[in-house]
Parts: structure tokens; C-alpha cells; sequence
């Protein structure tokens, strides 16, 4: 009785309504980068200062803040290995 790893993913996701009632509770950069993931992703650290147009700083606060609530995850980008991408886990 093993489980594959495309049903633990989706063991892993959140629902819509516990996605939003994490996010209720973040601060409005965190927020704002989250909708900017929901519509452009995956994204840099720089591609989401850009698009949100917030200082970086901010923008490694509020993912920050998403890694730790499990609302976002990482993973090196394809076209430039030095650099991470962010996605919602949604």
C-alpha cells in the first residue's frame, strides 16, 4: 500500500477555503505578492519585486512569511540554476 508521489502532492495541497484563511492573517506585502503568484507563476525573488512593485526586501519578507504558513514553495530555476522560483502550493 505505497502511495505515489503525484497522490502525496495532492495530499500536500491546500484547499481553496484553508489557503484563504492562512492568507486572512499575513501581512498585506505577503498578500499582494501571493495574488501576483496566482497570476504570473513561477516567479524570482526579482521577477516578483518587479510585478508587485515592491522593494526586495519586502519581497523576501513576505516569502518569507508564505514558506513558513506553507502557502509558497521553492525550486531552482530551469533557465538559470543559481537562482530560485516561487509558487504558490495551492
Amino acid at each position: 500500500m505505497s502511495t505515489s508521489p503525484a497522490e502525496t502532492a495532492d495530499q500536500d495541497r491546500l484547499s481553496e477555503s484553508e489557503y484563504r484563511d492562512r492568507l486572512r492573517e499575513l501581512p498585506p506585502s505577503a498578500k499582494l505578492v501571493a495574488k501576483v503568484l496566482e497570476g504570473d507563476s513561477p516567479l524570482s525573488q526579482g521577477g516578483l519585486a518587479e510585478e508587485s512593485l515592491l522593494p526586495d526586501r519586502t519581497v523576501r519578507y513576505a516569502l518569507n512569511r508564505l514558506e513558513e504558513e506553507g502557502l509558497v514553495d521553492s525550486r531552482y530555476s530551469f533557465k538559470d540554476a543559481r537562482k530560485q522560483v516561487y509558487y504558490l502550493t495551492i
